[in-house]
């Protein structure tokens, strides 16, 4: 029995112990205030650059990766838009209206990472370190969503509200594209009628998931290429990986 045990735990060991050895291979070198100065270095330049990125004039819109489109509850009007004369024209200008909103909100982002990356502790950085090529935003992601959407939320209400485009805005262009495919569908009869409106809601979700999407491309782009290690902590740090 005590042989069994034995040849049971040694794999285990010897995963463990493999690991341990991997985790010293990429840490080789480094002080723990280089792991953390070089981490937090890669997530403010991820986040400034996504940030920036999102928060210019058709950051969002002409970004089909993160472009923000109707909600789900329009669907029925996407799949009927050739049915009513002018409804492509309306949604063109609604989901335009939306993404403005986004871009218009995504600098409130800014203080919200700041903070989130202020706080990366050693534990924190080995983990991200040594982790996924999305580490560390998952990291972030997990640290400040909440805090995000309490943050755009009201903005992006605010935005859907302002007249952005063509003395237009987010909510006025919705409005009318539901009130144009509601008359049109003769009360339901020729399709389904649209009864809910989640714009606000709807914008601020896939306003945030763009973000977290634009800040690990940045952060791949730290770990594997390395043009984009613009300081000297970037280039010793991911340079160990």
């Amino acid at each position: 029995m005590k042989k069994y045990i034995l040849l049971t735990i040694l794999p285990v060991f010897a995963l463990f112990t493999n690991s341990c050895e991997e985790i010293d291979k990429l840490t080789a070198g480094l002080t723990n205030d280089e792991i953390i100065e070089g981490l937090k270095s890669a997530l403010n330049v991820g986040t400034d650059t996504s940030v920036n990125t999102l928060n210019a004039v058709d950051g969002y819109f002409k970004d089909e990766l993160v472009k923000i489109l109707l909600p789900p509850e329009a669907s029925n009007l996407v799949n009927n838009i050739s049915k009513v004369p002018g409804l492509d024209l309306l949604v063109n200008e609604a989901v335009k209206s939306i993404n403005r909103a986004a871009e218009d909100a995504a600098v409130e982002a800014k203080p919200i990472f700041v903070d989130a990356i202020k706080n990366i502790t050693i534990t924190d950085g080995l983990s991200i370190l040594n982790g996924e090529d999305d580490a560390a935003t998952s990291y972030l992601s997990l640290n400040t969503s909440s805090q995000l959407t309490d943050a755009f939320s009201p903005k992006i209400s605010t935005s859907l509200n302002k007249k952005l485009v063509g003395n237009v805005s987010a909510e006025s262009a919705y409005s009318s594209l539901i009130t144009t495919y509601n008359q049109a569908s003769l009360g339901g009869d020729l399709f389904k009628k649209i009864e809910s409106n989640t714009l606000a809601e709807h914008t601020t979700k896939r306003a945030l998931e763009g973000l977290f999407s634009k800040v690990a491309g940045e952060e791949f782009k730290i770990r594997n290429d390395l043009s984009h290690r613009v300081n000297d902590i970037l280039k010793k740090v991911f340079g160990e990986q």
